[in-house]
């Protein structure tokens, strides 16, 4: 639907976006309570959160698409996903210790993975170039060229 001409305002179930109003939605979010149950590690991956409170079916259809295979990139992808969830977790259950000694443990080996991983493929961000003493971002092959950890 266009704007009312006479005053360039939508109805009053709808939102005006640039030259035409759309309908407006209401997200829901729910609320997590302290303690909730959560998925195992592959669960969580397929489902797309650790707390199945928060179940994000789609995940599960992207990850169909995109076939990722259990390379040392996927586990430091999966190790990352984990310890985003859990810190959104954190932001407002700052007393759950079990979540907190998770968080720990998740954080110590991504950051072991990690430096395993730039010491054998080179550098994961951009930015951690400066640490290897020259520019070597765009030297083949790329991780994702490696075949089972090996070209």
């Amino acid at each position: 639907m266009q704007p009312d001409n006479n005053n360039n305002t939508c109805s009053v179930m709808e939102g005006q976006l640039p030259g035409k109003c759309a309908p407006m939605v209401f997200p829901y979010v729910p609320m997590q309570e302290t303690n909730p149950a959560v998925y195992k590690q592959n669960e969580a991956l397929e489902a797309g959160t650790l707390f199945p409170g928060l179940h994000l079916p789609f995940h599960r259809e992207i990850q169909s698409q995109t076939g990722e295979k259990n390379t040392p990139l996927a586990e430091l992808m999966a190790l990352d996903f984990a310890i985003t969830e859990l810190g959104l977790y954190l932001d407002t259950h700052k007393d759950d210790k079990e979540a907190f000694a998770l968080y720990s443990d998740y954080v110590r080996l991504y950051r072991e993975g990690k430096e395993r991983y730039e010491k054998q493929y080179g550098p994961l961000q951009q930015a951690n170039t400066v640490q290897f003493g020259g520019y070597h971002w765009l030297n083949n092959p790329w991780p994702w060229d490696y075949e089972g950890g090996k070209k």
